[in-house]
């Protein structure tokens, strides 16, 4: 289905409610520059470090898309689980599993209520952004602990710079993007309305000191076009 969310006026900040999972692969598609190719990116980079019945968790799974194509890619088994805190996301993503024929185990949790059982890769794609600060490092020092030695924190995130003409430029940038995707102004400045002050974006330096802080060994930027990155972090 074709995102028209933001065509009315808002009434409520953002949530991924049945209205947003309805449409949010279009939404992911024409909001998040380059997502297949990081998403991609991503997959080509785990399979490196991945073998034979290897736990790979996505937390904020959403409809699945990531764990579907690794699942699709992978010419070993994996045991693949995806999390989210959204009843609605979670429904869309069993059945879209289900046709794509990829066997996914999938919760409807909080993050922070879930044993991560020894897993070799987590994946958080655009998700700690819509963590508050003081919990986001809390869930990045769990995700550490959780992982075997050697394992792999896959991340993307919206972030911002400390320039503030630099961070202008990301915001007028992002916005030409998302109208030659069809989005009109309203729609652009109906969604940056209920998203603010639910999308709390860090730096590249912020979210690099988050990760050292919890113990990660090493952390690279794997991708990024203007205010969008995907970084990969090895425990």
């Amino acid at each position: 289905m074709i995102d028209k969310v933001f065509e009315k006026s808002i009434t409520k900040q953002f949530e991924f409610d049945e209205e947003v999972a309805s449409v949010f692969d279009d939404m992911l598609n024409r909001s998040v520059p380059f997502y297949k190719e990081s998403q991609k990116l991503s997959i080509d980079f785990a399979k490196n470090y991945l073998t034979n019945n290897d736990t790979v968790y996505d937390l904020g799974c959403s409809t699945a898309s990531t764990l579907i194509e690794l699942g699709k890619h992978c010419d070993f088994k994996l045991n693949l689980i995806g999390i989210d805190s959204s009843e609605a996301m979670i429904n869309r993503a069993t059945k879209k599993s289900k046709a794509f024929g990829i066997d996914i185990t999938f919760f409807n949790n909080d993050f922070f209520e879930i044993e991560y059982k020894n897993p070799k890769l987590i994946f958080s794609n655009y998700t700690l952004q819509f963590i508050r600060p003081l919990n986001r490092e809390k869930l990045v020092k769990k995700i550490y602990d959780s992982l075997e030695d050697g394992g792999l924190f896959i991340f993307s995130e919206k972030i911002i710079t400390t320039d503030s003409k630099i961070n202008k430029l990301y915001i007028d940038k992002y916005y030409e993007y998302k109208k030659d995707q069809g989005y009109s102004e309203y729609e652009i400045a109906q969604k940056r309305e209920a998203l603010e002050n639910v999308l709390i974006p860090y730096t590249i330096q912020e979210n690099e000191k988050m990760i050292k802080d919890c113990g990660f060994k090493h952390f690279e930027c794997i991708f990024k076009w203007v205010n969008f990155a995907t970084f990969i972090a090895i425990k």
